[in-house]
């Protein structure tokens, strides 16, 4: 069986008026979605002590996702205030990852050993885990990284790129060639394979060679919150499983189109208080 594990950033993505919040948070999703996809998953991260971080432990034991080696601090965990319009998420504000701005993640020579187990590691610009990349980089075990719009930014195509072996990035709202100028520029700097997703346009995938192009599946979409995570995480697990980068597409768009029919990034939403809603009502 695949084993893979998301590392670094988990959420509760507040939604307004409703004022249900759902799990959630780029590297989670990944470790969510991969076990919901049949692979066995774990997630490593840096957990509060609030009702927020609470909600996430418990849903990653119903799922059966393994946090045996997350950590846990006195303190907010990570949270975003949403509120959705025709089914397009917008972001109010977050706090930035709460406690992991205090504790990010150290990896030990146990984690090290940890990771070893492990297929691939995902991980997100969102994760407070960039210093640790190149330790990763030295078991060998591929990594994929989720830029998010940072698709041209210096810091990220000269530190990170490098030392990563999947780049996924948001490009929306760019055309479609200088897409193709971000993947290339990806790839030349040391990505075996990049991956632009193009929300309603579908996606893009270079792999030095040839361009691959996958149009999106259509739905009436409830809440497209987390569709980029699903589609990344059929598409790594499709290619972990030997499949071609065509395959891992059309994989990824299937995946990523039963995502939109789920409020949420994966549902399990509770109520919340909010003292302060301010502007977000």
């Amino acid at each position: 069986m695949i084993k893979v594990i998301g590392i670094g950033d988990n959420v509760c993505d507040q939604y307004y008026p409703a004022k249900i919040m759902y799990p959630g948070g780029q590297a989670m999703n990944f470790s969510v979605y991969a076990k919901m996809l049949g692979a066995q998953s774990a997630y490593l991260g840096v957990f509060g002590n609030d009702r927020v971080a609470e909600h996430i432990i418990s849903v990653l034991d119903e799922i059966g996702v393994d946090h045996s080696r997350c950590r846990q601090y006195a303190g907010e965990n990570g949270y975003a205030k949403v509120r959705l319009e025709n089914g397009d998420r917008q972001f109010i504000m977050s706090n930035r990852g709460g406690i992991v701005n205090e504790h990010p993640l150290d990896l030990k020579t146990e984690d090290i050993s940890y990771i070893r187990e492990f297929s691939l590691v995902h991980t997100s610009n969102n994760g407070h885990f960039d210093s640790q990349l190149k330790k990763v980089r030295e078991t060998g075990i591929p990594v994929s990284y989720d830029f998010s719009g940072h698709w041209n930014e210096e810091y990220y195509l000269k530190e990170i790129a490098p030392v990563v072996d999947y780049a996924f990035f948001s490009c929306g709202e760019i055309d479609e060639e200088t897409a193709k100028a971000a993947c290339k520029r990806f790839v030349s700097e040391g990505c075996k394979i990049a991956v632009a997703t193009m929300g309603k346009r579908g996606s893009l995938a270079f792999d030095g060679k040839k361009y691959y192009r996958q149009i999106p599946k259509t739905v009436d979409a409830i809440d497209t919150l987390g569709a980029g995570d699903s589609f990344t995480t059929a598409f790594l697990l499709a290619l972990l499983d030997g499949g071609k980068i065509e395959t891992a597409m059309e994989k990824g768009a299937e995946f990523a189109a039963k995502t939109c029919m789920v409020r949420g990034a994966f549902g399990y939403g509770v109520p919340f208080e909010d003292p302060e809603p301010g502007d977000c009502l």
